[in-house]
C-alpha cells in the first residue's frame, strides 16, 4: 500500500510539469515585469525592481502554502472530477486574456468552472478533445470544488497580506485637480500547486470511511495541479503596505467563511451553488470596497511644503542601506532645506563623500540618517520622488 502511494505521488508530481498553466504563468509573470520596468523608466528614468521581480514572487510562498493545503485536501479525502481541472485551466487562460490580472483569482476561475460543469452535465454538452473526461460527470453538484475554492481564497488572502506589498511599484498619475501625484500599483501572480484526488484506478482506499468527502468512486489517482492566483491593486490615499495588508486580511476572512460554509454542501449539495455565488460576489465586493475607500482619500504621495516625499526606493541603493522608507519626507540634505528634486540633488553635491539627511517619518516624527558615500554609489541615492515635470500614466479618481 505504501509503495503504491509513493509511486502515485511521484507520478502525480510528474504530471505537474506537463500542465500548461505552469509555463503560462511563468510567461505572464515575465510580461508583467517587463511592462512594469518600461512604465517606471517612463515615469522616473529608472526602474525600481528588476524585470525578474514578479517571476521571483511566483513560486516560493505559493508552493509552501500549496503543500500545506495538499495535506489538508488529501487527509480529508477531497476529490474532484478531472473535467473540473480542465475547466479551471481553461478559465485561467480566458480570464487572463482580458488583461485584468485580478480575474485570475480562484473566486473567478474555480467559480466559473463550478457553474460550467453543472451546465455541461445538465445539458449533456459534448466537449471536443475531452469528451471522455466530461462523459464521466453526471448532473450532481460537486461540493468539493467549492471547498477547494474556499481554501484557495484563504491562500490568496495570505499571499496578498505577506507578499503583495513587497516591491509595490511607484507610478505617476494626474489627480482630479489636474496635479501630478504619486500612486503605488501591485500586479502580482502566484502559483499554488495542490495534490488532488481524482477518480481513477491507481489507489485503493486504506479505510472504509476514507475519503471523507468523496465523489462516490472507490479508487482514485493523484494529480499535482498548479493553480493561478492573480492580484491587482492601485493605491493613492495611504501607504501601500497598510492598504494592501488590509485588503489581504479581508480576503482571508472571506476565505475562512467560504471554506466553513462549503462543508455544508456535502449534506446539502444545492447549498454549494449559493456558497460559490457568495464567493464570486464577495470577492468582487472587496475589490469595490478597496477602490471606493481609496478614491475617497486625498492623494498621499503629493507635493509637500516641508520637503520632498519619497515614493520609491531602489533596492541595494544608498537610500535602501540608510533605511529610508516609502512615505517619508526629506526636509534637509547636508543642512540645506529641500523643496524639490533640484535642491535635493544640489545639496547632495555639497559633500560627495558623506550624506546627512533630516527626515520626517510616516508618523511625522523627525529623525536623522547619515552615511558615507562611495565611488560607484547611485549619484541620486536611489530615491524616487513625486516632484518634477515627468510624464504620468493616467488620470486617477
Amino acid at each position: 500500500m505504501v509503495e503504491t502511494w509513493l509511486v502515485e505521488l511521484l507520478k502525480g508530481a510528474g504530471r505537474f510539469f506537463l500542465h500548461p498553466v505552469l509555463y503560462y504563468l511563468v510567461f505572464l509573470a515575465g510580461i508583467l515585469g517587463v511592462k512594469r520596468v518600461k512604465r517606471e523608466r517612463k515615469n522616473f528614468h529608472i526602474r525600481a525592481e528588476d524585470a525578474y521581480f514578479e517571476l521571483r514572487q511566483l513560486f516560493p510562498l505559493g508552493i509552501f502554502i500549496g503543500l500545506i493545503l495538499s495535506i489538508i485536501t488529501i487527509a480529508a479525502g477531497i476529490a474532484v472530477p478531472f473535467a473540473a481541472i480542465l475547466l479551471i485551466a481553461g478559465f485561467t487562460l480566458i480570464w487572463s486574456l482580458t488583461t485584468h490580472i485580478r480575474l485570475m483569482s480562484p473566486a473567478y476561475t474555480i467559480g466559473a468552472a463550478f457553474f460550467a460543469i453543472i451546465m455541461i452535465a445538465q445539458n449533456n454538452w459534448s466537449i471536443p478533445l475531452f469528451s471522455k473526461a466530461f462523459s464521466s460527470i453526471d448532473d450532481k453538484v460537486y461540493p468539493s470544488l467549492v471547498v477547494i475554492l474556499g481554501l484557495l481564497l484563504l491562500a490568496e488572502g495570505i499571499l496578498i497580506f505577506k507578499n503583495a506589498s513587497k516591491g509595490s511599484s511607484p507610478k505617476l498619475a494626474k489627480s482630479k485637480r489636474g496635479q501630478v501625484v504619486g500612486v503605488h500599483e501591485v500586479k502580482r501572480l502566484w502559483m499554488v500547486p495542490l495534490f488532488l484526488l481524482i477518480p481513477g484506478n491507481a489507489l485503493h482506499l486504506p479505510f472504509e470511511w476514507w475519503p471523507v468527502f468523496h465523489l462516490g468512486a472507490k479508487e482514485y489517482s493523484l494529480i499535482f495541479v498548479p493553480f493561478a492566483i492573480g492580484f491587482h491593486q492601485q493605491i493613492k490615499g495611504m501607504l501601500p503596505k497598510e492598504s494592501i495588508q488590509l485588503h489581504g486580511r479581508r480576503v482571508i476572512v472571506l476565505g475562512v467563511v467560504i471554506s466553513l460554509l462549503s462543508l455544508a454542501g456535502y449534506w446539502f449539495p444545492l447549498l454549494s451553488i449559493v456558497v460559490a455565488a457568495v464567493a464570486v460576489i464577495g470577492r468582487e465586493l472587496l475589490v469595490l470596497i478597496a477602490y471606493l475607500k481609496d478614491d475617497s482619500r486625498a492623494s498621499y504621495f503629493s507635493k509637500k511644503n516641508n520637503g520632498v516625499m519619497i515614493i520609491g526606493i531602489i533596492p541595494e541603493s544608498p537610500a535602501s542601506k540608510m533605511g529610508l522608507q516609502v512615505g517619508e519626507i526629506i526636509s534637509k540634505t547636508n543642512g540645506v532645506l529641500v523643496r524639490d528634486e533640484q535642491t535635493f540633488y544640489e545639496a547632495l553635491q555639497k559633500n560627495r563623500a558623506h550624506c546627512k539627511l533630516e527626515v520626517f517619518d510616516t508618523n511625522g516624527e523627525i529623525r536623522f540618517v547619515q552615511r558615507a558615500l562611495y565611488e560607484g554609489d547611485h549619484h541620486e541615492l536611489g530615491v524616487l520622488f513625486v516632484q518634477g515635470d515627468r510624464k504620468f500614466d493616467e488620470k486617477i479618481g
